[in-house]
């Protein structure tokens, strides 16, 4: 049997043992987290590729229709005005709203991550992040509701709500 003094060294390499595991578990979680970080900007990276590719390729396999075959007619979202004069347009000041540059960045990023306005000039994108403005609801809130009319653009800035929840300022 050893001595005290054995003992407590012993005791001693152990405990230091056990902080070495302890760092890299804590290594290793780290990692985790990173990877799977990268596993959601993936996914949505994929999910943002399959929206476009399921349309192409279903469009390239109708292409050998059957006479007796129909297609489906395809529905497109314009955003140009109807029934607007450009002389009406002139006289409309657009209110700037002051934002950090994290906001700017954040929405900006939003705006090119959309399919829909990701093909606006630059110029027009600054106008956008610009006239920006913060808006605060509660928990539980109603944003968007199916079948509400699209005219209002939301990014959603904070960070405890998960990402693919879609909706936000």
């Amino acid at each position: 049997m050893g001595t005290l003094r054995d003992l407590q060294y012993a005791l001693q390499e152990k405990i230091e043992e056990l902080r070495q595991r302890d760092a890299l578990i804590d290594e290793l979680e780290l990692e985790l987290d990173q990877k799977d970080e990268l596993i959601q900007r993936l996914q949505t990276e994929l999910d943002k590729y399959r929206s476009v590719l399921r349309p192409a390729t279903a469009q390239q396999q109708g292409i050998g229709l059957q006479p007796d075959q129909h297609r489906s007619k395809r529905h497109a979202i314009s955003a140009e005005p109807t029934a607007c004069n450009i002389t009406e347009l002139s006289h409309v000041s657009l209110a700037f709203h002051p934002k950090s540059p994290q906001s700017k960045e954040l929405i900006k990023a939003a705006i090119l991550d959309n399919d829909f306005m990701r093909n606006l000039e630059l110029s027009q994108i600054q106008e956008v992040v610009d006239c920006m403005h913060p808006v605060h609801y509660g928990k539980d809130a109603c944003i968007i509701a199916e079948g509400d009319v699209g005219s209002l653009v939301y990014v959603m800035e904070d960070s405890s709500c998960p990402p693919s929840s879609g909706t936000g300022r």
